[in-house]
């Protein structure tokens, strides 16, 4: 295979097609400048062209009351239709689509009275003397779109240009997390536990191990691509198996398994605020929760530990094992080589203290969430059951404050931290990673206000949600096609945040439309969104994998890379998605607030 610092050669297959075309695509930033630039035109067009949808909401399907006579049957004190509300052979309701807001109400004589305070629902037959009503037909407002590029629509968008920016709220949970995390990585905290952890594993359990902690190293956004591959390689080459397979089932963890851990990460809350923004496109009191996904994601972690394990020991290490030493065959390891990725004894001290100091925080924590009267005990709403717990919906302070501990008690014991000018230094040397984000961010946020300014987001959700709704499909075939496009599209676009301020606003209300919950629908993206990360040529961090290769195969190219990991893709994506659909079988919840069906209330 040649190197990849060869002359350019003629291209001869798709994945060649796709370098070719994902080099050519600009920053994600620019797209979203392009998108909100697309997004007036398409305004103006769509207004000029006087285009209008008619929204449609889901509603439990009825029957008016008849009399004997074929009248219909009023209610005395209301003089509204007695109906019997339709439900499936399995006693479920039957959901209908309607382009009138007619209210159903559940209600007796006495709560008529008292001005309609009971609850709505209800069965289809009296049950004592309570009735299911239906108040007054209404036919929805048709949704127009609104032309950004007049004068009045041209000042909105510098009027509402500083505050856009301010109210993107992925930016804030993203910046807050990583203040925490931050001091926890740049202190060596993150390295030095990766490194400790990964020499007490047993040599025949170095490949789950491998995968295991690169899924795990998402908590340190992206310290796992720096650490882990180039200890991996060693570890492997030290016991004579090919250096390269260590860097690939490393690598399939901490990038194809990116989406999966077994704590709430700083990508929870930033996730969760956009799937938040797309749902209240259909329900504007929707709130997504940032543990919504938590309990999937924790069983994806061991799925996709045993199948990196199958694939790594079953396809790429016994292809590896048949290649001499210089194509990436096994190859051994001088001590003096070895002896430099030891943890060393400052290392293994800081560690101490940063157990104690994670001990000690989530004793703190679980006190302040058990004990009554505590910040952190009970529910948001107390008079509302159906609320967030406040540990939930304080999440990312507990994230800053989970890695803030512990990364602090490392660095004041291997002399890091000295100070509060220190702890200062390393907040403003974590932010200054960021400022690829917070550019993305003020362009992203300007691309979302305009797209719901212009409504052309509610006429595309509900155009859309009708389609598929008329159309009947399968839940199951829904949410496999959603994979594959958020895995098509992580090949041209590979930033996981930009996708999917992209997509939350479109593919949330859409499947909402068809019941599908917006905690679905993310888990879903999460799928498609990270088993592409390791064969598109737009991950930065290949290059970096390519380099560590170079190091034991001297003339690896890109495509060694690729066809290395190319099996990882195929059966995670195999193997995710019969999980997903399987979960979704079961009913099981996908998380705390984690529903897996949208059922619209019924006012």
């Amino acid at each position: 295979m040649a190197d990849s610092t060869t002359a350019p050669r003629k291209r001869r297959g798709l994945l060649d097609f796709v370098e070719w075309i994902g080099n050519k695509l600009p920053d994600p930033a620019m797209l979203f400048v392009f998108g909100a630039l697309a997004v007036m035109a398409a305004s103006a067009i769509a207004s000029w062209a006087n285009l209008e949808v008619q929204p449609k909401v889901f509603r439990q399907a009825y029957d008016l009351r008849l009399d004997a006579s074929g009248e219909v049957v009023l209610d005395e004190q209301t003089g509204w239709p007695i109906v019997d509300l339709r439900h499936d052979e399995a006693g479920k309701p039957v959901m209908e689509l309607v382009s009138d807001s007619r209210e159903i109400r559940r209600a007796s004589a006495a709560t008529a009275k008292a001005g309609w305070t009971a609850p709505p629902g209800g069965g289809g037959a009296d049950s004592g003397d309570c009735r299911v009503l239906v108040g007054e037909e209404r036919q929805l407002s048709p949704i127009r779109p609104v032309n950004l590029l007049t004068a009045s629509g041209l000042f909105w968008a510098l009027d509402t240009m500083v505050k856009n920016f301010m109210g993107f709220a992925p930016l804030g949970v993203v910046l807050t997390g990583m203040l925490g995390i931050g001091v926890a990585e740049k202190t060596g905290m993150i390295g030095a536990l990766l490194k400790g952890f990964m020499k007490i594993v047993p040599q025949r359990f170095f490949t789950p191990a491998m995968v295991f902690l690169g899924i795990m190293s998402s908590m340190g956004m992206d310290a796992g691509y720096i650490v882990l591959p180039p200890l991996a390689a060693a570890l492997y080459k030290s016991v004579g198996r090919s250096p390269l397979a260590g860097i690939a089932a490393v690598f399939a963890g901490v990038s194809a398994g990116f989406n999966a851990n077994l704590f709430v990460t700083g990508l929870d809350p930033m996730l969760a605020e956009l799937s938040t923004t797309g749902a209240q496109v259909i329900d504007p009191d929707y709130q997504v929760a940032a543990t919504c996904n938590w309990w999937f994601m924790i069983a994806s972690t061991f799925v996709i530990t045993f199948a990196g394990w199958f694939v790594s020991d079953f396809v790429v290490e016994k292809r590896l094992h048949r290649k001499p030493a210089e194509d990436g065959g096994p190859q051994p390891m001088s001590d003096d080589e070895l002896a430099d990725h030891a943890i060393t004894a400052k290392e293994r001290k800081g560690l101490a203290a940063a157990v104690i100091g994670v001990l000690a925080f989530f004793v703190v924590v679980i006190g302040l969430i058990l004990i009554p009267g505590s910040p952190l005990h009970g529910k948001v709403d107390p008079d509302n059951p159906d609320s967030f717990d406040r540990w939930v919906r304080v999440i990312v302070p507990l994230i800053f404050f989970g890695f803030l501990t512990p990364g602090l008690a490392y660095g004041a014991a291997t002399g890091v931290v000295k100070n509060g000018k220190d702890v200062a230094k390393l907040m403003v040397d974590s932010m200054a990673s960021m400022a690829p984000i917070i550019v993305l961010a003020f362009f992203a946020a300007q691309f979302i206000e305009y797209f719901k300014h212009s409504h052309l987001d509610q006429m595309l959700a509900m155009s859309g949600g009708q389609m598929l709704a008329q159309a009947d499909m399968p839940i199951a075939v829904l949410l496999v096609a959603f994979i594959l496009v958020a895995m098509v599209f992580n090949l041209f676009v590979g930033s996981m945040s930009a996708k999917y301020t992209m997509f939350a606003p479109i593919f949330i209300p859409m499947f909402m439309m068809v019941g599908i919950s917006p905690e679905l629908t993310q888990a879903t993206y999460r799928i498609g969104d990270s088993v592409t990360n390791i064969i598109t040529p737009l991950n930065a961090y290949l290059i970096i994998i390519l380099v560590y290769m170079q190091k034991y195969v001297p003339k690896a190219g890109m495509g060694t890379l690729i066809s290395m990991m190319m099996p990882y893709t195929i059966v995670f994506t195999i193997v995710w998605s019969v999980m997903l659909l399987a979960w979704f079988w079961l009913g099981l919840d996908l998380g705390p607030e984690g529903p897996l069906s949208y059922v619209p209330s019924q006012n």
